[in-house]
């Protein structure tokens, strides 16, 4: 298991089209995948899931994977975070 913390950067946040594209991301990687802010875990997979946690631009999010390609899971959605999921 890895865990990263990265800044959510772009202008929304995770909301709607971003939050989409995230989730697609994680869906395209065999490892278990978890985003974490403050006390609430939720599945990265889930979009309903990524979407309850009200993520804004500024927030630090944790990211968890667990599985054969974890590493290169938590690398492919942290550069997502950070080129602003293509939308900058």
């Amino acid at each position: 298991m890895v865990t990263r913390d990265v800044v959510i950067t772009n202008l929304i946040g995770l909301h709607a089209r971003p939050a989409t594209f995230f989730i697609q991301k994680a869906n395209s990687y065999k490892s278990s995948v978890w985003v974490e802010k403050e006390d609430r875990r939720v599945n990265a997979k889930s979009l309903l899931g990524v979407l309850s946690l009200g993520v804004a631009q500024g927030m630090t999010i944790k990211l968890i994977a667990d599985g054969s390609d974890e590493n290169e899971a938590l690398d492919g959605l942290q550069e997502m975070i950070r080129t602003g999921f293509g939308e900058e």
